[in-house]
Order: structure tokens, then sequence, then C-alpha cells
């Protein structure tokens, strides 16, 4: 029974993943419609990514705790209401402000809802767990990329959103159903009178560790895909639609990565594989950015060796704190490690203003460099003092 229970809570999640992946492209997809729309200033439009962040932030820190009060089932609920409430927002309102309101939510609930997905998905499939977690994930890159091919050609106004927004909608729905009717297995019970507050989580010697390294690594992933189009045009001289295929074949390489390495990471142990493709990708992104535009390439199938990063860093987290923390202790060091992309791509637009795109450009390669190298300093610390289970 637990094996099917099991299984259908899987393909919930996949069809949750496809939405959620077609929610965080539609910020991009739609800016131009906003702005034009809603008669937006260039300021005005940054606040979009900007209370996404925050959204990101909050959650993060918050709904770990909500996990490990109301149970997985309780709280996969919740916050797929939520996040099917913004949807519900996007598509019968037309207010500026209410779509801030709705990015909350939307983006706030959207990484909640993939880090638990993460964390469950982990327990329930203990065999293979790398397989199953980056299979979600690839699920997750084909509704991104899916959306910014088809809805990206087809969007044309306002009315678009809408109707975007109600498709899901419809996918929350179905999802929340599944979630009703085939109640999803507690991997891990809570235990009376266990809950672990936010001091006890920072307590932890892994807190500090894994938060920079899991920072520097989200100024070097996004980064990518927040500059490496206004980076190529502006710095490298490259054409527009040159750059923006670069961008695109980075994620897609990404998508296809997390579906054909996944296996690496059950075979080889998930810190075997982050020391391997941190270092790897770390070399890669370095040599790409130095040799200017000849180097984008290496840039672009760097996605590659990205793709698995980020999931099995999540996987990791919960090795660091007892079951009864796990939820907790990856939503608080997620939505810290956060604060890195908000406070550079705060100062990212004035330091390129101050000293350039190329130079500018060269603090993510670095971050990447500083998070393979905490990686692996965090490593041989956590062994010699047995913090590895």
């Amino acid at each position: 029974m637990n094996k099917k229970k099991n299984i259908i809570t899987f393909a919930a999640f996949l069809i949750l993943m496809v939405g959620l992946g077609a929610n965080d492209a539609m910020r991009g997809i739609f800016s131009t419609i906003f702005s034009a729309h809603f008669q937006l200033s260039t300021a005005q439009l940054s606040q979009i990514v900007t209370v996404s962040y925050i959204g990101n932030l909050v959650f993060l820190a918050v709904g770990g705790f909500g996990v490990d009060i109301l149970g997985r089932r309780k709280a996969m609920l919740l916050y797929t209401f939520l996040w099917s409430g913004a949807m519900l927002l996007f598509a019968t309102t037309d207010s500026y402000l209410l779509l801030l309101v709705g990015m909350f939510f939307a983006m706030g609930t959207s990484t909640l809802l993939n880090t638990n997905m993460n964390l469950i998905t982990t327990g329930m499939f203990a065999a293979a767990p790398g397989f199953f977690v980056n299979f979600l994930f690839f699920i997750q890159g084909i509704g991104t990329s899916g959306s910014q091919s088809i809805i990206g050609n087809w969007a044309t106004d306002i009315s678009s959103w809408h109707t975007v927004a109600w498709g899901l909608l419809a996918i929350g729905a179905v999802a929340m159903v599944l979630f009703v009717l085939f109640p999803m297995p507690e991997v891990q019970e809570q235990k009376t009178g266990d809950k672990a507050s936010p001091k006890e989580i920072m307590a932890c010697p892994a807190f500090l560790p894994l938060v920079l390294i899991i920072g520097l690594y989200f100024i070097a992933e996004h980064g990518i895909m927040n500059w490496l189009v206004s980076y190529a045009t502006n710095a490298l001289e490259v054409p527009m639609g040159q750059a923006a295929n670069f961008t695109a074949v980075f994620f897609g390489c990404v998508m296809v990565g997390r579906l054909v390495l996944s296996s690496l990471v059950d075979k080889l142990g998930i810190y075997r594989c982050l020391r391997l493709f941190a270092t790897s990708s770390a070399v890669l992104y370095t040599v790409g950015v130095l040799l200017g535009a000849p180097g984008l390439w290496l840039l672009a199938v760097s996605g590659l060796l990205f793709s698995i990063l980020y999931p099995t860093l999540v996987m990791l987290i919960p090795r660091y704190w007892p079951s009864h923390a796990a939820s907790s202790a990856s939503g608080l060091v997620l939505s810290v490690a956060s604060l890195a992309d908000i406070l550079f791509n705060a100062v990212f637009g004035s330091l390129v203003d101050a000293v350039g795109y190329r130079t500018s450009f060269l603090i993510m390669p670095a971050c990447m460099v500083g998070c393979t190298a905490l990686l692996w300093g965090f490593f041989a610390k956590a062994k010699k003092l047995e913090w590895c289970d």
C-alpha cells in the first residue's frame, strides 16, 4: 500500500512541478507586457523581482516549521492552496499592487513547495533518492523551458496573462485533489513535543558553512539567468538573439543533466558528486568568463555540470539535523542563503555603472570558486568531527 501511495504522491508532485516550472518563467515572459499595460518605470518593473525574492525569503524561513508542526500532508495542501490562490488573484484582477501581492505568494510558495517535494521524495524513495529528486527538477525544467518557448511566442497582452494563470490554477487544483484522495505517507513521523527553534537550528556548526556555500551558489547560477544576456550584449557586443541562445542552452543543459546524470548521485554518493560537479563547473565557468565572447559556449554547456548541484545540496542539508527538525532546518538555511540573491542584485547594477560589465561579471565565477572551496573544506571538517551520518 505504501508503494502505491508513493507512486500516486510522486505523480502529483510531477504535475505540480510542471506548473511551478512555468510559474517561475512567467516574470520574464510577461515583463514587457506588464510594463506596457501598467505603464511601469524600470524601477517599478524591478520591484516585481525584488518582491519575489522577499517572498522566497519569508516562506522558506517559516514554511519549514509549518511542515514540522502540521505534518507533510497538511503542509503540502496548505502551501499548494496558497500558491493556487495567487494564481486565482492573477487570473481575476488587473492591478499592479495586487500583481506584487500575488508575486510574493506565488514565488514564495513555489520555492517552498519545491524544497518540500525534494525532502519528501528523498524519504519515499530511499533506495535511489538522487534519481527521483533530480527527475522532479527535470520535469520542472520542462515546465520552465516549455512555457518560455510556447507562451513566449503566443502571449500578446494582459489577457494572455489571465489565461495562463487559469491554466496554472487548474494544475494546482489537480494536485490538491490527489493530495486529498490519496494521502501521502508520512516519511518521518513527528514526535510530540519535538520542535526545533530557529536558535537551536542555527546553533548547529553546519548552519553557517551551508548558508555560505548555497548563498555563493545562488549568485553564480542565478547570475547567468539574470545577467548573461546583458553582459554578452553590452560588454562583448554579441547580438541579442545570439546572447539569449546562450542562456537557453545553459538551462537546456541543466534540464537534460538532471535526467541523464541524476543516477550518479546514488552511485557515487552525495559528497563525492558535489565535490566533482562543483569543481568541474567552477573551472568551466571561470575559463568561459575569462575567454570573453569565445568562452560563452563554455558557460552555456557548464549547465550540464550545474544541473544536479542544487537538488543535491538540498538533499545534503537534513543530514546535519535530527529528523524532526529537517524541514525547519532546510527552510531556514535556504532562506538565509537567499539573502545573497537579494543583496547581490541590489548592488550589481550600481557596480556595473561604476566599473563596467567585464569587471563586475567576474564576481560570478569568483562566487562559484568560493562555493567549491568552502564545500571541500566543509566536507573535510564534517568528516573529521563526525558530523556526517
